[in-house]
């Protein structure tokens, strides 16, 4: 084994004809392209603009209507780990919200998903974005400060070994709290912490075993941030190098450059270049929309976004930036772009299709070859 491994990620949509019928279909994938894990997002409403999410810009809105109609994670998990005696895929959620969710009741489902699943439980967790949040009430103030003390607390509950815990916290203080829930075969669910900036980056040195980042971002920067980490997790007297290198990436694949250059520049592929962050847009000679400071993914809010809007907005996506937000290409361009992250340091790759926004059902569906080729060939990086 080269040590390089993958995972797939599933968007748990909801579909007509069968409510797991893109569940089925990804755990198939997986299984079929040699992967380690599947993945299932944690969100309450998607990171498209629901306005633009119809048949007249995306074939997929026919066999999945509803932008926002997300599946919650851990019971999706659940009926996953139900099924997975044969494919023995290793499950995470990528990632769950350290505010919307108070991290004991995290640390309860994590722990129970790895007992239920004989040990392949991935604890995939961050800050959260403010369109998780905000809209439901959940204070968006200090998110990083919050995701601290969530992890924190975490891991002082994993550790208790069922003794009341007291523990002072601004946001989730402990007084006299039980976790009896024992751990699997001596194991808790490994720790994905998904960070991106200094403090993040910190936290993540200080608590994970993985760190996982999404894209975009460039293979250089990745490796200057993982040295970051390392340092971090050796002045917390952690073995850096038992951190593991993973990334998520978004993948427009096709089996033709023809057909990815229609998935570039479809409609729907480059209103998800609204994710990424003004610095991502200015490096392509262009303002993000919503300013030369906006963030990206962390506090956008797509569901308020009008046709009309959103539209005006895809117009200033240039096809350069729709490559930098995803790896596009054939599985062997794919490929190629993923051993230059190899060689900045990536050692465990999920994937999430989003080929399907091509205008064409057909074609969007026919992307399932292309990403088993895919996978295929990520096990051989």
């Amino acid at each position: 084994m080269n040590g390089f491994r993958t995972g797939l990620m599933d968007g748990a949509l909801h579909v007509r004809f069968a409510p797991d019928l893109l569940l089925r279909t990804t755990r198939q994938i997986a299984a079929a392209g040699g992967a380690d894990s599947m993945w299932i997002p944690d969100h309450l409403n998607g990171v498209f603009p629901s306005s633009i999410w119809n048949p007249k810009y995306l074939g997929v809105a026919k066999l999945a209507p509803r932008a926002d109609a997300i599946y919650e994670p851990w019971t999706t998990l659940g009926y996953i780990a139900a099924q997975n005696r044969i494919t023995r895929l290793r499950l995470g959620v990528g990632v769950t919200d350290a505010g919307r969710r108070n991290p004991a009741v995290t640390a309860q489902a994590a722990a129970t998903l790895h007992h239920l699943s004989r040990g392949r439980t991935i604890l995939g967790i961050g800050p959260g974005e403010r369109e998780g949040n905000e809209p439901y009430g959940v204070d968006w103030a200090k998110p990083v400060a919050r995701f601290d003390e969530a992890i924190a607390t975490i891991r002082a509950l994993w550790d208790s070994g069922g003794a009341p815990v007291t523990r002072e916290s601004q946001f989730f203080p402990l007084h006299d709290a039980v976790f009896d829930i024992p751990p699997h075969k001596g194991g808790w669910p490994e720790i994905w912490v998904a960070a991106h900036g200094p403090r993040m980056l910190g936290i993540a040195g200080r608590y994970a075993d993985a760190w996982f980042p999404s894209y975009p971002q460039q293979p250089k920067q990745y490796s200057q941030k993982l040295a970051v980490i390392r340092s971090a997790a050796e002045g917390a007297g952690r073995d850096p190098l038992a951190i593991t290198p993973a990334v998520l990436f978004f993948v427009l694949t096709a089996s033709s450059s023809a057909q990815v250059d229609e998935m570039v520049g479809s409609t729907t592929a480059r209103a998800f270049a609204l994710s990424a962050s003004a610095e991502v847009w200015a490096r392509h000679g262009v303002e993000h929309p919503m300013g030369p400071t906006f963030s990206g993914i962390q506090d956008l809010l797509p569901q308020t976004i009008d046709e009309h809007t959103a539209l005006s907005y895809v117009e200033r996506v240039p096809p350069s930036l729709v490559r930098e937000t995803c790896l596009a290409g054939t599985p062997s361009e794919i490929l190629d772009q993923l051993s230059e992250w190899r060689d900045h340091g990536v050692r465990y790759a999920v994937i999430a299709n989003i080929s399907p926004v091509h205008p064409k059902l057909r074609i969007g569906l026919g992307s399932s070859l292309s990403l088993v080729q895919l996978l295929r060939g990520m096990r051989r990086l």
